[in-house]
């Protein structure tokens, strides 16, 4: 009976140590887990997934943390942002945004000097999703000197969400064609880079880019869509002093949509102002 007792105890004891080392040899969050809540977990668990050797789980896991929307998701994410993958870099760049602002532009602006045509698009298209202007003289850098068309044509989007007046001039000289870039004919990506920095003058709504965007409304070797989007950027800024060429561009071009444009703009110049409203 004794000995019986003695290889119970021994099998106990055993069981124990053994416990005990694999437990010394789990990630700290994994033997305490108890203590955090699910999410916590869950972002553990998604932040252990980042160390996988498949590109693929990695991208999942960066997803799953960016759609936690929290901030803490997105620190665990921005160790992906210099993951060997282009792809997993770019699932990163995303995964960031729920950072205050200024920490996530901080994050990306180094980015936008990647090797890869793909991941400094896309780090551009996130970095005006942070709305911080910080970024603003990256981006004008990254319009006026990429070598790749939709490059910098995420470029001229990402400074049109910025909303910052600095960025006036560079969008401007895109618009205007005074860039050397821009003295052979168009090809269909720069035409969007035009057309993004037109828009996004607009969205800016500095009246000292009027002019640039009278112009393109009547420069007629510009694509179609660029004078739509001159005619709907010169509506949101405002300014009476586009109601002649919108007038023209209502009464004597033939594409319905220019017109209709034109109307919607001039419709918004002559709309009364609240009382109290800015000049």
């Amino acid at each position: 009976m004794k000995s019986n007792i003695g290889i119970k105890n021994f099998s106990l004891i055993l069981s124990l140590v053994t416990f005990a080392a694999c437990a010394g040899s789990l990630p700290v969050w994994a033997q305490n887990s108890d203590r955090l809540t699910p999410t916590q977990r869950e972002i553990e668990r998604q932040r252990q997934r980042l160390s996988s050797t498949e590109i693929e789980e990695r991208r999942d896991a960066l997803m799953r943390l960016g759609n936690l929307k929290r901030p803490d998701a997105s620190r665990a994410a921005a160790a992906a942002l210099n993951d060997e993958s282009p792809t997993v870099r770019v699932a990163a760049t995303h995964a960031v945004l729920s950072l205050p602002s200024s920490e996530a532009a901080s994050l990306l602006i180094p980015l936008l000097k990647d090797k890869q045509e793909f991941v400094r698009r896309e780090v551009a298209f996130a970095l005006g999703k942070t709305r911080d202007r910080s970024a603003t003289i990256p981006l004008v850098d990254l319009l006026l000197h990429d070598k790749k068309p939709s490059v910098r044509g995420a470029a001229a989007v990402a400074l049109g969400h910025l909303g910052d007046e600095a960025a006036v001039a560079t969008l401007s000289q895109i618009v205007s064609g005074s860039d050397s870039k821009k003295k052979k004919a168009k090809s269909f990506e720069e035409e969007f880079v035009v057309r993004s920095a037109v828009r996004s003058l607009g969205q800016i709504g500095s009246r000292t880019s009027v002019p640039i965007l009278i112009s393109a409304l009547q420069q007629e070797t510009n694509s179609i869509d660029t004078r739509r989007e001159a005619a709907t950027a010169l509506g949101a800024i405002g300014d009476p002093s586009a109601l002649s060429a919108l007038q023209t561009a209502l009464q004597s071009h033939t594409d319905p949509y220019l017109a209709e444009a034109a109307r919607l703009a001039i419709r918004q110049i002559n709309r009364p102002k609240a009382k109290g409203a800015g000049n």
